[in-house]
């Protein structure tokens, strides 16, 4: 392609681009991108033909490369190098492609939360049918009130996407029903696409129990009373372990605001009478 005559001046050059004509002068003076010729009044005129060059070095600056790094390969540019340089960030580009995934997971399953929410009163009970559900669990005492080091162990188990979809107590049923609430089994997060824990659950699926309790920790018993009392007076076994997550904590500033959830499995009692057969309790810790 023949090399075009049109001449643009630094202002055109840098309109034409969308950058700020500082970053021109900056290339220029680094040597990096100068322009096609310079006018005896000391104007900078560059080359239509130069904006492919140009688009070039900024795609390699897009892909996080320092000056540094763009200009040793444009001192001596040659196949090899770029193939390497092409290769190196393709693999760059996937793994951020992939965080944003889970980034848009995140935000997505939040925004869902903060809607259910604003559909609750301030104590409610629902029968709801549940998928499967993977979760990540660790066990933890949470007796012991001291919570200083759990964003460190979980951070370091899990990972900084994990904390951010959320983080429960899991405790099991034997457990409700005998009001052992200082005795947890341990916490958990849903698990992310594509994560990795070597301690993981299936939360199963099936009829659930959830209970919402508008208000401070110290409430959930009587929500826990209040579920146990509901399954008892409509026939129903609760089952495995009950999960407990906070819905709403980042779009609140009064701690009095602020939503859980408790989920039970729950299985009809009268099926256990008519077939005979004992209702399985899911393992969950491994």
């Amino acid at each position: 392609m023949k090399k075009s005559k049109i001449q643009l001046t630094t202002a055109q050059f840098a309109k034409l681009h969308e950058v700020n004509k500082r970053t021109l002068h900056y290339y220029d003076t680094i040597g990096l991108f100068s322009p096609d010729t310079k006018g005896d009044n000391g104007y900078r005129y560059y080359n239509f033909s130069q904006s492919i060059d140009f688009e070039y070095i900024r795609m390699l600056k897009d892909l996080n490369m320092s000056i540094e790094e763009i200009q040793k390969y444009l001192h001596t540019p040659d196949s090899d190098s770029f193939i390497k340089i092409a290769e190196t960030k393709e693999k760059e580009i996937d793994a951020q492609i992939q965080n944003l995934k889970r980034v848009r997971q995140i935000l997505h399953a939040k925004k869902e939360q903060v809607k259910f929410c604003d559909t609750l009163q301030e104590q409610e009970i629902r029968i709801t049918e549940c998928e499967e559900e993977e979760y990540l669990i660790l066990p933890y005492d949470f007796s012991e009130d001291d919570f200083s080091d759990l964003f460190t162990y979980i951070k370091d188990v899990w990972s900084i996407e994990q904390i951010r979809m959320g983080i429960g107590g899991f405790i099991s049923v034997d457990k409700v029903l005998n009001e052992e609430f200082d005795d947890y089994d341990g916490i958990y997060t849903p698990a992310l696409s594509g994560s990795s824990s070597a301690q993981r659950a299936i939360k199963p699926r099936g009829k659930y129990l959830c209970g919402y309790q508008k208000g401070a920790w110290d409430k959930l018993p009587l929500m826990y009373a209040r579920m146990v009392s509901f399954a008892e007076e409509n026939g129903f076994r609760l089952v495995g372990y009950a999960y407990e997550m906070g819905l709403n904590e980042f779009v609140i500033a009064d701690k009095n605001d602020y939503i859980t959830q408790i989920m039970i499995r729950i299985e009809e009692k009268r099926n256990s009478r008519e077939e005979g057969t004992r209702f399985p309790v899911e393992n969950i810790l491994p």
